[in-house]
């Protein structure tokens, strides 16, 4: 089994500067995993470690990726599992760093991204008769086959609907029961997973002032400039929170306090989705800030909880 360190936390928590300082005492390199620091030209508004923010410790996973590019799920998960091994080839510790809840699972859950249950052809005749008929009429047709997955998902998740048929088609089973007989523990890791909080409020005051930073840095013109490169709402990139209410702004739809106003709100937002996210495994080893006297003391307790565990393994 291969080890594995985890820290993560909503946007704003401080996971860069604790993680860094981590590395140095374990010998780690860092994988990112940020679904919007994997952008070359998107800097500001993903708060992308900087060079100097490193301190010589190694990053991966970041600022690789074309922002017109569309980028998965599964590309991640072989891209990381890739740099794991590398790391450890290496005789070092892979630290998986920050706060995009899918990416950190789709390592630490036996998921199936290899297509063995995949039917390309199906898929796509399912989008095309909800662009005929409707996203309502798609969402029917659950009804039959899995009445569970038509109660819990709504016509406009069109996507997991068409995923859901899909499963039924080619197994026969509702996508409950066919994901209920995975072995989603079923890993090539030892996992250390550590999830980093701290008081609401303090954390919603640290997101307020990081987005008051961004502006000052120059956010309005980073978009700007994608703009000019050709980058536009329509993909995944400028969709990002931060980038999607500067583009409103630049196109006259709000004002930029307004934008500003709703970016905040996003991140936000955004922080409490991550947290509830994150407490939904129970391998989770939460640390609330506010009981530490300083990111050092941290450090050292996370050093002393993977050295415990690791005696136990």
């Amino acid at each position: 089994m291969k080890d594995l360190i985890i820290i993560a936390g909503p946007t704003a928590v401080g996971k860069t500067d604790i993680s860094i300082q981590l590395s140095k005492k374990l010998k780690g390199e860092i994988i990112s995993c940020d679904s919007m620091q994997i952008y070359k030209h998107m800097d500001i508004g993903s708060a992308k470690v900087s060079l100097d923010e490193m301190q010589g410790v190694p990053h991966y996973l970041i600022d690789f990726l074309d922002p017109g590019d569309e980028f998965s799920v599964a590309q991640y998960k072989n891209l990381a599992a890739k740099k794991i091994d590398e790391i450890l080839a290496k005789g070092n510790e892979p630290l998986l760093v920050g706060g995009t809840g899918l990416y950190i699972n789709s390592l630490i859950f036996n998921y199936d991204f290899t297509g063995a249950y995949k039917d390309e052809e199906y898929r796509n005749y399912l989008t095309n008769l909800a662009e005929k008929k409707g996203k309502e009429y798609i969402h029917e047709l659950l009804k039959a086959v899995d009445p569970e997955s038509y109660e819990r998902l709504f016509p406009n998740d069109l996507k997991r609907v068409i995923r859901a048929l899909e499963v039924y088609k080619l197994t026969g089973k509702t996508i409950s029961q066919f994901n209920s007989e995975q072995d989603i523990y079923n890993i090539p890791y030892n996992v250390f997973y550590f999830v980093l909080t701290m008081d609401r409020a303090v954390l919603y005051n640290r997101i307020n002032s990081r987005v008051d930073k961004m502006i000052e840095m120059g956010l309005v013109e980073e978009v700007i400039k994608l703009k000019k490169m050709g980058y536009n709402a329509t993909m995944q990139s400028m969709k990002g929170i931060g980038y999607k209410e500067i583009l409103f702004y630049l196109d006259g739809l709000i004002t930029l306090d307004e934008a500003i106003d709703m970016i905040k709100q996003g991140s936000r937002n955004y922080a409490k989705r991550q947290l509830t996210w994150f407490r939904k495994d129970d391998r989770v080893n939460w640390i609330n800030k506010d009981d530490f006297n300083s990111d050092e003391e941290i450090v050292d307790y996370i050093v002393n909880k993977i050295k415990i565990k690791k005696l136990k393994l």
